[in-house]
């Protein structure tokens, strides 16, 4: 299912008209309306102002799933990774949820 089909889904469950949710994300209603019938999917600049206004979490959106399990790591704290995450840990919710639906965008696109 594409990103814009799960979008048009969440509107019908919240009972939400295309107007409302263009007005309340800034979105343009053709744009929006290009989504359905151009078969595409909105940027990923977007994401995070649609989950917001849907209220639903990037990876409902993105993959139709609630937040994925991860699993314990043990990480060197000289790793990238370990550096990675205590950057994620030291941003503010809304950065995190952005980071977030980036980093599952970009792993879609393998």
């Amino acid at each position: 299912m594409l990103i814009s089909e799960r979008i048009y889904k969440y509107l019908e469950e919240k009972k939400m008209s295309q107007i409302e949710f263009a007005h309340r994300t800034g979105i343009s209603q053709s744009t929006i309306s290009d989504w359905r019938r151009k078969g595409t999917n909105p940027s990923a600049d977007k994401i995070m102002i649609i989950c917001e206004v849907l209220g639903v979490s990037p990876y409902e959106l993105l993959l139709g799933t609630e937040k994925k399990q991860v699993d314990y790591v043990v990480v060197d704290k000289q790793s990238k990774e370990y550096l990675l995450i205590e950057t994620y840990q030291n941003l503010d919710v809304d950065a995190q949820k952005r980071l977030e639906g980036y980093m599952t965008a970009l792993n879609d696109m393998k």
